[in-house]
């Protein structure tokens, strides 16, 4: 049996919207639900399936760019906003000539049709070079050209420099790998040459990562901070990430230590610094008041590198770890303020004790798996830690809700409710235990109250170093300072690329063909952040 379509309901102005057209348009609404169930028993009965009920996104409620409008031409459906391929460089155009076309008829132009491709394919030129020799015996050659001489005079051109850097450090393509591509491909090169491209001659590139720790802490109001394992030379390092939504920089070093924080907080100075700050901190921290006198009546204030430091301590009798560590924590924190450090900046960490200096947030979903890591051993210590999960992100949405609209009435309502939920008595000890651990770390986790311009978690932090992981885990450690160094210059800079909105291909071919295109990414840092404030 045939059933036709049910024929749309055409669109009705709103001002043409009377009550008896309103009534009509729920009667002819609610008609249409009843027919389709009808359907769908109608197949039941003879054996189909019933129209899927497919539910609308919940994001589609909250953002109106989600919709997609209707391609037309043939195009696929939600491939609108990708149609630029007007916008694309053409280098190769062939014209159609049509087949069979009527006698009369009438040319109407061209109807374009992209196909986009890629070359890849060895390229090898001979520069074929004028040797002369003089009357006096001396020889002239002619001079590569200056593409060639900035490569350093190697063998290999700047494209396929640029594919093998972004090969290894942006796809995690291992050195193996590569040397297999490029030999497949025509290329003549042996797996040192490989290696070479990947560890040396970049030095440009070092400087302009060394840059990007100094940019960002000049503009940043807050530091997302964390650290993790690499491995370098057959022993076990750290590599530590600072940075925020505008910058990413790497360092890895030996330990992971407060003192190694804030040497790194320095950036390119070396100095100590002792005044004020320095014996506020070392008191604060319990320095004997033998050594605060001495420190603090010393006649030299800055201390030039670690060697003359480590011999004024010497000179004090301060030799034990301990009082070692106080002392010089005190004065590398003196040292990074006295090179501008804005101690207003605020440091989101994990909770990582190195990290805990100067004003300083915790990341509220680390402070959540503290609770969801837990397991109840019977229904009710179950029913308890559901209930404190809910009730903890019923909380964060609140400070969520907070940091867009700021008052003195909701901070102190947050303020109470944070004291309600983790000074909550349950009858599981261990999730008392860590509700209490939690309740300490108030000031850290409510700093977002007094700067709510700081972000409630540091997934930006752990996102960076994830993808640190995982070129560590694909291509293991690193074996010599050079190969080290590479690792954290390109991590630093194909993270900043991303932030920045900057195709790290462009970026590479950009700095390797000395065009200066586009601007430093410190520079790019600066402009961001004055756009943004």
């Amino acid at each position: 049996m045939f059933m036709a379509s049910i024929p749309k309901v055409p669109l009705i102005p709103e001002d043409e919207r009377t009550p008896v057209v309103l009534v009509l348009l729920e009667i002819i609404q609610f008609q249409k639900e009843r027919i389709q169930a009808l359907k769908d028993e109608i197949a039941r009965l003879k054996g189909h399936n019933p129209k899927p009920q497919i539910k609308p996104s919940p994001l589609s409620k909250d953002s109106a760019s989600n919709e997609q409008p209707d391609a037309g031409d043939g195009q696929r459906p939600g491939s609108a906003k990708r149609r630029k391929t007007c916008e694309l460089l053409i280098h190769v155009t062939r014209v159609l000539k049509a087949e069979n076309v009527p006698t009369g008829s009438t040319f109407k132009g061209y109807e374009d049709y992209t196909v986009q491709d890629l070359v890849i394919e060895s390229r090898n030129t001979r520069y074929r070079r004028e040797r002369w020799e003089t009357p006096d015996g001396k020889s002239i050659l002619a001079p590569l050209p200056q593409s060639v001489q900035k490569l350093d005079g190697g063998h290999f051109g700047r494209s396929l420099i640029r594919f093998v850097l972004y090969q290894h450090w942006q796809a995690h393509v291992t050195q193996p790998l590569i040397l297999e591509e490029l030999r497949e491909m025509g290329v003549d090169i042996s797996a040192g040459q490989v290696n070479r491209i990947i560890t040396e001659g970049h030095d440009d590139f070092h400087r302009e990562k060394d840059a990007l720790l100094r940019a960002g802490l000049k503009v940043s109001s807050y530091l997302n901070v964390d650290d993790t394992l690499a491995r370098h030379a057959g022993k076990n390092g750290y590599c530590t990430h600072i940075g925020n939504e505008m910058f990413a920089w790497f360092q890895s070093t030996d330990n992971k230590s407060r003192i190694n924080f804030l040497e790194l907080l320095r950036a390119e100075y070396t100095d100590y610094v002792l005044d004020s700050t320095a014996i506020d901190y070392m008191r604060a921290n319990k320095l004997s008041k033998v050594y605060l006198d001495g420190l603090g009546g010393h006649e030299q204030k800055i201390f030039a590198n670690e060697a003359q430091w480590n011999a004024a301590l010497a000179v004090l009798n301060i030799t034990e770890p301990r009082h070692v560590r106080i002392a010089t924590e005190g004065a590398l924190l003196a040292s990074v303020l006295e090179h501008g450090f804005n101690p207003k900046t605020v440091i989101v960490s994990d909770d990582a004790g190195q990290f805990n200096i100067l004003l300083h947030a915790l990341c509220w979903i680390h402070a959540e798996r503290t609770i969801n890591k837990l397991v109840g051993f019977n229904d009710e210590q179950r029913t308890a830690l559901e209930n404190i999960r809910g009730q903890i992100w019923d909380y964060y949405d609140e400070l969520k809700a907070y940091k867009k609209a700021p008052s003195a009435e909701q901070k102190a309502t947050l303020e109470m409710r944070f004291d309600e939920i983790f000074t909550t008595q349950t009858c599981f000890a261990t999730l008392n235990q860590a509700l209490k651990r939690l309740h300490n770390n108030k000031a850290e986790l409510l700093l977002v109250l007094d700067r709510p311009d700081i972000p409630l978690h540091n997934n930006t932090s752990e996102s960076a170093v994830r993808d640190y992981v995982k070129k560590r885990k694909i291509s293991g450690s690193t074996r010599s300072e050079r190969g080290r160094r590479c690792r954290d210059t390109f991590a630093s800079l194909k993270k900043t690329c991303r932030k920045l909105d900057v195709s790290f291909w462009k970026f590479l071919d950009d700095r390797l063909s000395g065009r200066g295109a586009i601007a430093p990414l410190s520079e790019l840092i600066a402009l961001r952040a004055a756009a943004s404030s």
